[in-house]
């Protein structure tokens, strides 16, 4: 068991260490913009759901990438892990396009679907038309750090990632402010700093690409599906589709909960949005964790080492379990420091310093859910289990519970608050019962 923990946290803690820098991006948004003015943060921060809703659609491709290369990884299979890639890459590419696409040609329809604000919508406008080509670039580049995870250069990837973070918190400050002889540009300086920095990062890809430093991209079979083999592209989306599923489910009822609490104020809305921030940025190992177990598991099981992988993942359900508690009692602890950094003042201070207190058990769920539903399940093909509790959780308990507090009962921003925080609690009967039956302990590889 030493061994599996040496090699889990061989992924877990560059992977955390990205997923932290690039909370820090949204943090850095949040605090800089807040100093021009709140309508600025509240803008931003509902501009910036886009973005999240594009990650559903590529996490749930590289999910699928993780659940099929980890096996075939370590089944020895190089050349499959070869050409899921290629499959992954274009589907990423095709709906990175469409959102670039979208944002550039429609911000304002966009802006609409999250708040009925006219000066939100103004700010979020001019964010989305500036920021629309960092989607299909920054997917480009997040698919390749996916398999990098999968071929032990996970540490590559957090290094790339983390420079990448820095320069856009540097450049963050330069052009929202004009410092140095950069020009004051205020929201759209945030969104070019975005764009710019996942240029750096599709440099450095392909920089490694032609490097060779971990599995090449086949540029034929990315571009021309007839050239892939038929029976892995059935097997991919076999994975894929409850995983995308999964994801959309999750997302959007996620992003429902912006569409609320966007109609609750601007209060509610910058209160929210940096406990969200705080929140993500301390949830950074709880992701990390799952991430790592996906892919250890996911290569155990492709070696057919199926006892050794059941007794590994209860134990990482238990410290995933220790991790939680953990992270909740560190939002406790930096809760009075954040409220004295924060420019919030009034009503938006008080609903942040409470909605903290929320987050920090928000907190424990998330994190065994993700190990679970996220990590485990995944490793070994079990993707159907986790699209149908998300999207129940989500969509016939919580979002509606949240809609009628919001908008019938017109209960109070905190208690809405408070309701659109049960979904991980739910869920824990169900997935854990789930989790006892072992469906996810098989081998998904094939000869």
């Amino acid at each position: 068991m030493k061994k599996i923990y040496r090699d889990l946290f061989k992924v877990v803690l560059p992977v955390s260490f990205q997923y932290l820098m690039m909370s820090l991006v949204s943090a850095s948004d949040a605090f800089m913009l807040g100093f021009l003015d709140q309508d600025s943060l509240s803008s931003v921060s509902l501009a910036t759901q886009v973005a999240f809703v594009y990650s559903l659609f590529f996490g749930a491709f590289i999910y699928g990438l993780s659940v099929m290369a980890a096996q075939y990884w370590g089944k020895g299979d190089k050349a499959t892990v070869k050409e899921v890639l290629a499959v992954t890459m274009r589907y990423t590419l095709i709906v990175g396009l469409i959102f670039t696409l979208a944002t550039a040609f429609t911000p304002g329809l966009i802006m609409r679907i999250f708040t009925d604000d006219p000066v939100l919508i103004e700010g979020g406008v001019k964010y989305l038309k500036m920021v629309s080509l960092s989607y299909v670039i920054g997917g480009f580049a997040q698919v390749y750090f996916g398999i990098l995870k999968i071929c032990d250069r996970a540490g590559l990837s957090s290094l790339i990632g983390s420079i990448s973070v820095v320069l856009n918190i540097l450049l963050n400050a330069c052009l929202i402010f004009g410092l140095w002889k950069f020009p004051k540009m205020g929201i759209e300086g945030a969104a070019l700093a975005t764009v710019l920095a996942r240029i750096f990062e599709t440099v450095f890809v392909i920089i490694l690409i032609l490097m060779k430093k971990c599995i090449s991209l086949d540029i034929g079979k990315t571009i021309f599906p007839s050239r892939c083999d038929k029976t892995l592209h059935r097997d991919y989306w076999k994975y894929t589709i409850p995983l995308l599923l999964n994801q959309l489910g999750w997302g959007g009822g996620v992003t429902m909960y912006s569409v609320i609490m966007g109609r609750l104020g601007s209060n509610a809305v910058a209160a929210n949005s940096i406990a969200s921030i705080v929140r993500s940025m301390v949830a950074s190992f709880c992701w990390g964790v799952a991430s790592g177990v996906s892919i250890i598991l996911g290569q155990m099981l492709g070696r057919n080492e199926l006892e050794d992988s059941k007794k590994a993942g209860g134990s990482f359900v238990r410290f995933s379990i220790l991790i939680g508690a953990i992270s909740g009692g560190i939002l406790l602890l930096i809760t009075p420091i954040l409220l004295n950094l924060v420019t919030l003042e009034g009503e938006a201070l008080y609903f942040l310093k409470i909605m903290m207190i929320m987050q920090a058990y928000y907190i424990i769920g998330g994190s065994l859910n993700s190990t679970i539903i996220g990590g485990i399940f995944p490793a070994g093909g079990d993707t159907k289990f986790g699209m149908w509790c998300d999207i129940i959780t989500l969509w016939c308990v919580v979002v509606p519970l949240g809609m009628i507090g919001a908008f019938v009962l017109k209960l109070p921003v905190l208690v809405v608050a408070f309701i659109l925080t049960l979904d991980e609690f739910v869920k824990i009967p169900a997935v854990y019962k789930h989790y006892m039956k072992y469906k996810w302990v098989r081998n998904i590889t094939r000869e």
